[in-house]
């Protein structure tokens, strides 16, 4: 494909280069070579630019020039994940359903699914349209799924759980687990509460692989519009995460956790249950949630305090030892 055919795709400004180039592929900048298209996001990176071997480098519109072709976006990141679509396309599976699949006859799925091998589709169940389900997904009976699933292996989504459009679920994900609830009886005897409720999911939800959103025994889980959940993600019972939020992997939230719109909790991130995380505030990796964050907050440590302030104790922790020494030395002056 020739570079200013990406150009116009990409609605990118092109720069210093031919339009004639031929570009054959991506990659990252330490990685790519001649033919291939890169990208600059993250400024770390900016050194490396003026020394890839990448025929074409994609810059923010402030980038400094560099000799490579550029070209220009207000979102480079994202327009490298538009190049990448150029070249490498999902793979597509045919509508049919597999001889091994068991599928109830109350069933409803709509037109076109693909239905692999050992696929299990409970009584009740309503698909919509374009629906992908994949070797060994399992739907339990009730459960609802709107049009466009795509379910890879051995993903499970539960009695009676309500999915949107477009939602992806990778391996291993299960939709609609008994929430972790117990009540300890006048023995010391752990007794179980029942979690009938359901997990509900809007549209264009990513939930990738080996994450888990719990069923809850009052009210509902919710995981709202457009958010993406990383893989080992734990989603405790009757927790509601808003729209375009991220979790990324290992992320652990308590029962009742209340995340907003556009949050973003990072790797290993942990919160207490019924804890409110407002809209748009970031919490830094490994840090634990033990109370409110306000909205717009970026919060650090565990427990989490204001990421300016956590950044001073940082600094402060490794000479803990000498202050030490020399308030004792002090005292004893």
């Amino acid at each position: 494909m020739k570079l200013a055919q990406i150009a116009s795709t990409l609605n990118a400004r092109l720069e210093n280069g031919s339009p004639e180039i031929e570009i054959t592929g991506v990659n990252g900048i330490e990685l790519a070579g001649p033919g291939q298209i890169t990208f600059v996001a993250n400024p770390k990176y900016s050194a490396a630019a003026r020394t890839t071997k990448a025929s074409a480098v994609i810059v923010d519109d402030n980038f400094p020039a560099i000799s490579t072709a550029m070209l220009r976006s207000k979102n480079p990141y994202l327009t490298f994940a538009r190049a990448i679509e150029l070249f490498h396309q999902p793979a597509r599976y045919a509508p049919g359903r597999h001889p091994t699949a068991v599928i109830h006859p109350s069933a409803k799925i709509g037109e076109n699914a693909h239905i692999g091998p050992y696929v299990v589709v409970d009584e009740d169940v309503k698909i919509g349209k374009n629906a992908v389900l994949l070797a060994h997904v399992v739907i339990y009976r009730g459960a609802i799924i709107g049009d466009n699933c795509f379910a890879h292996a051995h993903a499970v989504v539960r009695e009676h759980c309500r999915l949107g459009n477009n939602v992806i679920l990778q391996n291993g994900v299960v939709i609609g687990g008994d929430g972790f609830g117990f009540a300890k009886d006048d023995h010391g005897r752990w007794h179980k509460i029942p979690q009938p409720q359901p997990v509900v999911i809007e549209d264009d939800v990513e939930i990738q692989a080996n994450s888990c959103i719990d069923r809850a025994s009052v009210g509902e889980t919710h995981i709202g519009r457009g958010t993406k959940i990383d893989n080992l993600v734990q989603v405790g019972h009757g927790s509601h995460i808003g729209k375009d939020s991220l979790l990324a992997a290992q992320v652990g939230l308590a029962g009742s956790t209340d995340v907003g719109n556009n949050v973003i909790l990072t790797g290993q991130v942990g919160v207490v249950g019924h804890c409110k995380i407002g809209d748009g505030a970031i919490v830094t990796p490994q840090s634990g949630v033990a109370g409110d964050v306000a909205a717009g907050a970026i919060v650090s440590g565990a427990p989490a305090v204001d990421h300016k302030l956590w950044l001073k104790y940082s600094a402060i922790l490794s000479r803990l030892p000498e202050i030490a020494k020399a308030i004792r030395a002090k005292s004893k002056s």
